[in-house]
């Protein structure tokens, strides 16, 4: 027969569960945020009949508001490392429909992502069985790895510049090279123990 302290675990373990389920009935909207620092989710709760709104980045509590008169609006609250600025925007579509935007830093989600797909590379690589994100901002060439900005030695070469790093103990580099051509402009290549890394889409 199990102990008293053994069922009472049990009851916490399930109530826990279903709060959290409970808690998360009026989820309205998931997104994803690739920034420098990692990929971040960020999850909206409207309560329509109760005016509540609830803001989750990353599985944390934000922002929490209940009773709002108002159903439509805005909530403005920082993402990851930098604290790069977000805004959901709560815009009224027809009768008790509501639909929710994200915006980061201004510019809608997929404004944002496009503009960032040139200011930076992303990598994505596995060493010794562990996963690795290195992403290169190009116009600061500071380099991130799995969320923590690396230490790095840059270096002029004959055909443009290296960016040295480590990871663990494997030896990185970034090398910027001139493409020839006016639109594609400088070209970065990661090279891992002498390997070369393909650039992920993300």
């Amino acid at each position: 027969m199990a102990s008293r302290e053994e069922i009472t675990v049990c009851e916490d373990e399930v109530r826990s569960r279903y709060s959290h389920l409970e808690k998360m009935t009026d989820l309205v909207a998931i997104w994803e945020v690739a920034l420098s620092d990692g990929v971040h989710k960020i999850e909206f709760e409207h309560g329509t009949t109760s005016g509540k709104r609830v803001v989750y980045v990353d599985g944390k509590e934000e922002i929490r508001k209940e009773w709002m008169f108002k159903l439509v609006g805005k909530e403005t609250f920082t993402v990851g490392a930098a604290k790069t600025k977000a805004t959901i925007n709560i815009d009224a579509v027809s009768g008790f429909a509501y639909e929710y935007t994200l915006e980061i830093n201004g510019k809608s989600l997929k404004k944002y992502m496009e503009n960032r797909s040139k200011t930076t590379n992303t990598w994505v690589l596995s060493l010794g069985g562990t996963d690795y994100r290195v992403v290169l901002e190009k116009d600061t060439m500071d380099v991130w790895c799995n969320g923590q900005k690396m230490e790095t030695a840059g270096e002029f070469v004959e055909d443009g510049t290296e960016t040295h790093f480590s990871v663990g103990d494997h030896s990185c580099c970034i090398k910027a090279v001139s493409s020839g051509k006016r639109k594609e402009g400088i070209i970065h290549t990661l090279i891992v123990d002498d390997r070369e890394i393909p650039e992920a889409v993300e």
